[in-house]
């Protein structure tokens, strides 16, 4: 493997891509903005919220996803009449030394001039772009996510205990990794918060997993669909095991909740469900909800394992699909990186298929292609969300 290397930020973050981020402020804008990116689609990615009234919450993620390390300019496409605090988020990017311009469809002509307007900024930002110098890059500086969907009978058995593998590697190395879905870990609070580096985290790691029960009693269903009991899972407990596995066996070293960047290198738990009363129904109404908050966090990259099958990337960020089922695989061979489903069928251990994804990690991180990425996936979706700041029991280091 070559030497990593990045893109610096102003902040001292390093991205491993650098793109044009093109950020639609309401659904309005929606296709304005797609259009703008749609000849630049290699190097200019489209996100954005749909809501026409503000969420402090989506204000957060906006300003984190837009100053996100693979993130090297900004346009912002606006209707013009929508809650969203446009000039805040522009100032929050110019302040991150990106360049930066902000579109009002009303006062720029309508569609087709925006349009034009906004690929020709495009245009420039990247040739702009094209000219950034490299840094050199150490594993430390890496931060990388996990999620699991579609997941079936094998997730459990082979690739998410295989990422596990795969972060106590990353762990080890000092990079920053972050696990999520509190709504799937009901059942593993206690086996959990023995391994946080403190009492007090501990408490906090017991209180997100009771809190998303709570959360899920009072909308009357949970973290656990159809697609799963025809996988072969029975309850929620037996999900939850398989998902906790991707955890590893590090040390737990804080929890954080949308948009918190990890201080330094560690294992973290992402809350991803929201505080307060329920308001605005699944906390995560699909697995690229859960992606984006992770990248709004700095994760560079996701390790993304899968059962049934899923064939989603993301914006922004690269996605590593891993397939813990060996018939799945063979379907779907040219959407999967990694066949996790070897350890099923006797051909691997998990020791190497953990290797495996380390190993594929470092190099997507040097610039290879993900099969999602390659395949042109950029799927985002954000939604209205509501959380109360971390205390500092949860960032103890």
């Amino acid at each position: 493997m070559n030497q990593l290397t990045g893109y610096e930020r102003a902040d001292g973050r390093k991205g491993i891509r650098n793109v044009v981020a093109v950020a639609y402020l309401v659904e309005c804008a929606h296709h304005v903005a797609r259009e703008i990116a749609w000849p630049y689609r290699d190097d200019a990615h489209v996100i954005g919220f749909p809501g026409c009234f503000p969420n402090d919450y989506a204000q957060r993620m906006m300003e984190r996803l837009c100053t996100h390390p693979n993130v090297g300019a900004v346009l912002l496409v606006s209707l013009g009449c929508e809650s969203f605090n446009r000039f805040k988020l522009e100032a929050v990017i110019r302040e991150s030394g990106r360049d930066v311009e902000t579109l009002v469809i009303q006062k720029n002509g309508g569609t087709a001039s925006t349009i034009r307007k906004g690929q020709q900024w495009v245009e420039q930002a990247t040739e702009r772009l094209d000219a950034t110098p490299c840094v050199p890059m150490d594993i430390s500086e890496l931060v990388i996510g996990t999620v699991c969907g579609g997941s079936d009978g094998t997730s459990g058995l082979s690739g998410n205990p295989a990422v596990g593998r795969a972060f106590d590697r990353f762990v080890s190395e000092g990079a920053s990794c972050i696990f999520e879905e509190t709504g799937e870990l009901i059942g593993c609070e206690n086996i959990m918060a023995a391994r946080a580096v403190t009492p007090e985290l501990a408490t906090e790691l017991k209180a997100s997993v009771e809190k998303a029960a709570r959360y899920y009693a009072t909308l009357g269903y949970g973290s656990f669909a159809a697609g799963n009991a025809d996988g072969g899972l029975t309850t929620i407990e037996e999900k939850s095991m398989g998902a906790y596995a991707k955890s590893g066996n590090s040390k737990i070293s804080g929890l954080i909740k949308p948009g918190d960047i990890p201080p330094q290198g560690g294992l973290y738990l992402l809350d991803v469900v929201p505080d307060g009363e329920v308001r605005f129904g699944f906390p995560n109404i699909s697995d690229n909800a859960e992606i984006v908050e992770m990248m709004a966090c700095g994760a560079h990259m996701t390790f993304f394992v899968t059962g049934r099958g899923s064939v989603v990337g993301s914006a922004l960020a690269p996605v590593i699909k891993i397939a813990a089922n060996p018939d799945m695989f063979a379907q779907l061979e040219g959407d999967m990186d990694v066949n996790a489903g070897r350890i099923i069928e006797g051909t691997a251990s998990l020791d190497e298929i953990g290797d495996e994804i380390h190993d594929l990690a470092l190099r997507v991180a040097c610039g290879e292609q993900t099969k999602s990425e390659a395949l042109g996936h950029q799927e985002f979706i954000l939604t209205y969300k509501s959380f109360e700041p971390i205390g500092p029991a949860c960032l103890p280091v």
